[in-house]
């Protein structure tokens, strides 16, 4: 199944995927860590788990299809709509059904959906490829018994050994002391000069600039009525989409439908796949996102999505 690929990709950048009509895949960080019974060492990794009570479609998945694909939003909804219901058929019949790199499903005596996820597979791009190894016990009081088991069969005794001292590397030191000393008070003459003279032109031109603002007048004879324009803000990174289309003139026309029925829409600029995005409105809120997006789904509009994104 070509889409558990797709699944997988939005596993390593979002902590929630959530299917349209099935549930959602969850992930949670989990450090890296040492397992002392078996001294495996576990790089940085996100555990995934399954909730089925989430399935309201958040617009993540869908959109992602559409760009992979290339096809329009509709079109990979339809996609999604068809691979839920096959892997729902093949659960009734008892079969298990694999989603490759993320895990498996299957029903119990009990008809309750279970996931078990793949355990070798990590979702951390932290974890910079790093698999699981397993390192032997290092044992240091072995070491430690051996060598001062050798110690007592051979000593070793150190004898110390007087050096003649020299006294011409003494004045050579006294030399260099004068010289730095004498070097580090010209560098510091010369740094308080300049500091001095920087001083000195930055005051000159800050008169010059209170001169010249002073001189300067500004007279509006016939002063430009005020002009006030009532605009749509559209704010937020979760916005409910009404709606994508190839044709701009599409775009428009559901543009001015929405501004009839009250709403304060707003056309995108074309994404990289050229499709013309129109806007019902944008929340700072997720939460709030969501509860007028399931009133639009509910009221007027099924297709309706969210598409969660910095505008400009």
């Amino acid at each position: 199944m070509q889409l558990t690929t797709y699944i997988a990709d939005l596993l390593y950048r979002y902590e929630c995927v959530i299917i349209p009509g099935f549930g959602a895949f969850l992930t949670r960080y989990k450090s890296a860590h040492i397992d002392d019974t078996s001294n495996t060492f576990h790089p940085p990794s996100k555990i995934v788990s399954f909730n089925k009570q989430l399935q309201a479609n958040d617009g993540l998945f869908a959109n992602y299809v559409a760009s992979v694909e290339k096809c329009s939003y509709e079109t990979a909804l339809q996609q999604i709509r068809n691979f839920t219901a096959q892997i729902s058929k093949e659960l009734s019949e008892g079969k298990t059904v694999t989603f490759n790199n993320i895990g498996a499903f299957s029903l119990n005596e009990e008809k309750s959906l279970q996931f078990e996820p793949l355990q070798q597979q990590n979702f951390s791009t932290s974890a910079f490829g790093l698999s699981s190894f397993v390192s032997p016990k290092i044992s240091r009081e072995v070491y430690k018994e051996t060598v001062e088991a050798l110690e007592e069969k051979a000593p070793i005794h150190f004898t110390p050994e007087r050096r003649e001292a020299k006294p011409y590397l003494k004045y050579a030191a006294i030399a260099v002391i004068a010289l730095s000393a004498i070097g580090f008070g010209s560098l510091k003459l010369y740094e308080n000069q300049v500091q001095k003279f920087n001083l000195a032109e930055r005051q000159k031109a800050n008169s010059l600039v209170e001169n010249q603002i002073q001189e300067a007048t500004f007279v509006i004879e016939n002063p430009l009525p005020v002009l006030r324009l009532q605009l749509p803000k559209h704010a937020g990174m979760y916005h409910i989409v009404a709606g994508a289309y190839r044709e701009e003139d599409n775009a428009t026309k559901r543009l001015e439908q929405l501004r009839e029925k009250g709403y304060a829409p707003l056309k995108m600029e074309p994404t990289r796949y050229g499709l013309y995005q129109v806007l019902y409105a944008s929340f700072e809120d997720r939460m709030e996102a969501l509860r007028k997006l399931h009133e639009i789904q509910r009221t007027e509009n099924a297709d309706a999505w969210l598409l969660v994104q910095e505008i400009q």
